[in-house]
């Protein structure tokens, strides 16, 4: 279960008001506004009540969480929330509300009153089921079930996409090039908006002055535009920050474009992207993405549930993603975004149930469901047929070529190492490898043998990453017996560079004679042993 005690706001609560916790939600332009529902679907708001975005009819702060009667048993599905701030959220049965700051018209109610307390947003909706919705600084959006879209508030760079810059009073149909669209997501930045089809496509309008939409140059579009360089991918999920965005794809890729102050684009620089590229390439399959408006924050959680953090992180610039020992990307918003808001409408249930990711990972080596093992070293690892049969072109092979079902189900394996197949096998239900560079040189010469070429992309990056001038030639010696040409090149140069180190340690005169030959002469012609 998520712990909504990360968040400060929520330590003025009692443990029982605590418990009675079932969706939550903090925004505010510090974070200081938090709105809960409960088991039993009432709901309270607590906290500085800034623009009078409590909803509670006054504009008096509070400490003690007030019951808003009017959304109590209403089943809120999705929430989003703006600067000023102003609330926006739906329900189950399609109806949206709306309070707080309206100076843009954000509430959608044709008027610039505030709005202290919870009014049904009527105009263009009421014939619409609305099963999301998604607010940037001074706009709100809503998507319909048919997959409509309505755009109103704000509109000085076009975010509301209505082709000019005039705000927009009342939900106004988002078309032009979305016309004939399926929009299956939305997403805000402070002035910006994007949006999915089912198609996957990726659409974006409004203030591009950073390259937020992905358009390949920084010109605001009042209308839809399409993320032409996403042509050939299917992105299923969209976030937008501050002023950058995130898509991920049906494949588990992760792509971000716009601005990168902070380095929350995790390219590793701080230049800004008008473009989409891809990060996170040396990593596992990405699951879930995650941003908000208010903030420089991304954050991505893996298929193995790893969860990474980039961007501003408690004032840090973050350039890379990097692991967190979280267990959900709204911890990293809850401990290192400024300020420290939710993403989302966060549910707090228990979750009893497991992802099938998370359902094979429990199952490896498991010897109440396994139907196969294998024995290494004198030790049992136990599988089942059918997912190594989906997962690996070898076993598939095998298992069609030759494996007769009368036989033992134990298959001997010598010529690797325990710790080396397990790891393998352990791959092939976790998209993952745990392994010192040591062994990783194991698990390359494993990739090699069964023509596992992501996985030789991932030994060869492990192996990168732990290289030392200890192991420096080992490393280089099996870069060459294996045919990794890129990885021999990185420890070349490695050596090279550490030369006087590597050339004092044990490893370098215990290398293979024709192999050391090569070695000095190619170092020579690099002017390396011109001393």
């Amino acid at each position: 279960m998520v712990d909504v005690g990360k968040w400060p706001i929520f330590t003025l609560l009692s443990p029982q008001e605590i418990a009675s916790i079932r969706k939550a939600c903090v925004f505010g332009t510090s974070a200081n506004e938090a709105i809960y529902i409960t088991h039993s679907d009432e709901v309270f708001v607590f906290g500085l009540n800034c623009s009078n975005c409590l909803g509670t009819g006054d504009n008096q702060s509070t400490i003690v969480p007030k019951k808003l009667e009017a959304l109590c048993g209403k089943k809120i599905s999705s929430l989003s929330y703006g600067s000023g701030p102003h609330v926006v959220l739906c329900t189950e049965d399609g109806e949206v509300y709306a309070w707080g700051h309206n100076g843009y018209s954000q509430l959608g109610n044709g008027t610039t009153n505030q709005g202290i307390t919870p009014v049904q947003v009527c105009t263009n909706l009421l014939v619409k089921k609305v099963v999301e919705v998604a607010c940037g600084s001074h706009h709100s959006m809503a998507l319909a079930f048919d997959g409509d879209l309505y755009a109103w508030g704000y509109n000085n760079c076009g975010q509301v996409g209505s082709g000019s810059t005039a705000n927009q009073p009342t939900p106004r149909r988002v078309s032009n090039c979305l016309q004939g669209k399926v929009v299956v997501g939305i997403a805000c930045g402070q002035t910006s908006s994007m949006a999915v089809v089912n198609n996957g496509e990726v659409y974006g309008w409004g203030y591009n002055g950073n390259g937020q939409l992905g358009l390949g140059n920084n010109g605001n579009q009042l209308t839809p535009c399409r993320v032409a360089a996403l042509h050939g991918v299917c992105v299923l999920q969209i976030a937008c920050g501050y002023a950058h965005t995130l898509a991920l794809t049906d494949e588990g890729l992760l792509y971000a474009w716009g601005a990168n102050t902070y380095g929350q684009l995790g390219t590793g620089n701080k230049s800004n992207q008008l473009s989409p590229v891809q990060i996170m390439m040396e990593k596992e399959r990405v699951v879930e993405i995650a941003a908000c408006h208010s903030a420089h924050t991304s954050a991505a959680k893996t298929q193995s549930g790893q969860v990474y953090m980039w961007g501003q992180c408690r004032g840090q610039s973050v350039i890379l993603p990097h692991l967190t020992h979280f267990a959900c990307t709204d911890d990293v918003f809850a401990c290192f975004a400024t300020p420290a808001v939710m993403w989302r409408l966060l549910s707090v249930e228990h979750e009893d149930f497991l992802t099938v990711a998370e359902s094979l990972k429990k199952e490896f080596d498991s010897p109440e469901t396994s139907d196969l093992k294998f024995r290494v070293d004198g030790k049992y690892i136990h599988v089942h047929k059918a997912v190594l049969k989906i997962r690996c072109e070898h076993f598939r092979t095998m298992f069609q070529s030759y494996w007769n079902e009368d036989m033992k189900e134990v298959i001997e394996i010598d010529q690797f190492s325990y710790p080396v197949y397990r790891a393998f096998l352990e791959y092939l239900y976790t998209d993952s490898v745990d392994l010192p560079p040591e062994d990783a040189i194991g698990l390359l010469d494993l990739a090699t043998s069964y023509c596992e070429n992501r996985l030789k992309k991932l030994c060869q990056h492990i192996i990168k990453r732990g290289i030392t001038v200890e192991n420096a030639f080992s490393l280089l010696s099996a870069a060459v017996r294996y045919d990794a040409e890129d990885l021999e090149e990185f420890c070349f140069k490695f050596c090279v560079n550490h030369l006087t180190e590597v050339t004092q340690t044990t490893a370098f005169w215990q290398m293979d004679g024709p192999l050391l030959k090569e070695f000095i002469a190619k170092a020579s012609k690099c002017g390396a042993f011109k001393n």
